[in-house]
């Protein structure tokens, strides 16, 4: 029965079609992977023109009058039939997807040497999430991974906001997120978009920028026409926490509390113009009441608030392979007679730079001045960076940095020192 032995080996067909192609439509690469589409297209096709084959079989076996079983043949058509109509259901499914998810990050691995100092290596890794649902909501945070120094691994919270996107131009940020002001803390930080490997003093930990904050956060853009524009991010947060030692300010910690002892908030934001599309300029205000929770050390409450306010002005400019970029922020606590630190403090930085590729695009040189002033002597520092970077791809770096640093005699502030880094973006 000839016929029939072709019938069993197209149904064989059949059902094997059936599984690779069930195989290569789960949700799991059809949501991760969207250049399958055209292949599972493909498949689809080639499974409708295989059961057309089957249905002409069939046909062929009543007109020969053998003696098969024709309802069994019939059920396999059914079966792939429907796999097929399932096949394309998935399709159209990943297509009008309502969720998405992203993994992103960065890592970098660094070489520093220290003038009259020890040399070591070091390393960290930042992933980064997002989840997006339906364009209507978005869930993105991202980690630090960082090895210290006595071989253990810190693990810190960078950002983590639910962002509900109310028009087209508006996003409502609610969580711990990136201090919006200023430039360089929410756009420039990470090591893979950083020119230099290296933060411009004054504007890390215990700086004179702020660095995060929990609250409440408006962004949004206007356009002006003629490809003008203007940016804008309003919030309102828990504010930094000031510490004092000896009966002084010691230092303003602006990291993203969530707690709030001096029962005061934050309120700031930046505003950016964009008069053409290659050059923005932004001022940055915040301003609040604060008042000391750590003494010695020692937390403490009831101290006397205080004014606290945040000034910043910043601009970047773009032509061809040349990138210029300059900013300003002064951080300033008030003085408050009633308080046990009744001094006030301020601190301030600035830096300029300017980057070029040369011709071929993976070469780049970087020259950065910073200045930064700070109500302690071993905290001031006046640094010339000079670095040269290679551009293995367009978003991993190899950096090769130096920084003539001229601060307090016998602080690290006043040490030079070499940096090699190798940064990766994904």
């Amino acid at each position: 029965m000839p016929a029939c032995k072709d019938c069993q080996a197209s149904r064989i067909s059949i059902v094997h079609s059936i599984i690779v192609l069930g195989f290569f439509w789960s949700p799991v690469f059809a949501q991760t992977d969207s250049e399958r589409m055209a292949e599972l297209e493909q498949q689809v096709s080639l499974l409708v023109e295989q059961l057309a084959e089957l249905r002409a079989e069939i046909d062929g076996v009543k007109a020969a009058g053998e003696t098969v079983e024709i309802a069994s043949l019939r059920s396999d058509v059914a079966r792939a039939n429907a796999a097929a109509l399932d096949a394309t259901r998935s399709a159209e499914k990943w297509k009008d997807a309502t969720s998405v998810t992203h993994l992103a990050g960065y890592a970098s691995a660094d070489y520093v040497s220290v003038e009259n100092g020890p040399a070591a290596f070091a390393v960290n890794f930042n992933p980064m999430f997002h989840f997006l649902y339906d364009d209507k909501i978005l869930w993105e945070a991202e980690l630090e991974f960082e090895a210290s120094e006595d071989g253990s691994t810190d693990i810190g919270l960078e950002y983590s906001t639910i962002d509900w996107f109310l028009t087209d131009r508006l996003t409502l940020v609610a969580g711990k997120f990136l201090s919006p002001v200023g430039n360089f803390r929410q756009n420039l930080h990470p090591s893979w978009i950083n020119k230099f490997p290296s933060a411009p003093p004054g504007f890390g930990h215990d700086g004179a920028a702020p660095v995060s904050e929990i609250g409440l956060q408006l962004r949004g853009v206007a356009p002006l026409g003629a490809n003008r524009r203007i940016t804008y991010a309003a919030y309102v947060g828990n504010g930094p926490q000031i510490e004092s030692e000896d009966g002084e300010i010691h230092a303003v910690e602006a990291e993203g509390f969530a707690s709030n002892p001096d029962d005061q908030v934050i309120l700031g934001g930046r505003v950016s113009f964009l008069p053409v599309s290659n050059l923005e300029v932004a001022l940055s205000i915040a301003a609040g009441d604060v008042a000391v929770v750590t003494d010695d050390g020692v937390a403490i409450s009831g101290d006397a608030t205080r004014a606290y306010d945040i000034l910043g002005f910043d601009a970047n400019f773009r032509w061809k392979d040349l990138d210029l970029r300059a900013e300003y922020v002064s951080q300033e606590v008030g003085a408050q007679p009633l308080s046990i630190a009744p001094d006030g403090a301020k601190w301030e930085t600035w830096y300029a730079q300017a980057a070029h590729k040369f011709r071929d695009g993976k070469w780049e040189g970087v020259v950065r001045y910073t200045d930064f002033m700070s109500p302690h002597k071993d905290d001031i520092q006046e640094q010339l960076a000079f670095g040269i970077n290679y551009l293995i791809t367009p978003s991993a770096m190899f950096k090769v940095g130096y920084e003539s640093n001229s601060g307090e005699p016998g602080e690290t502030t006043d040490s030079d020192r070499w940096i090699m880094q190798i940064a990766y973006g994904y």
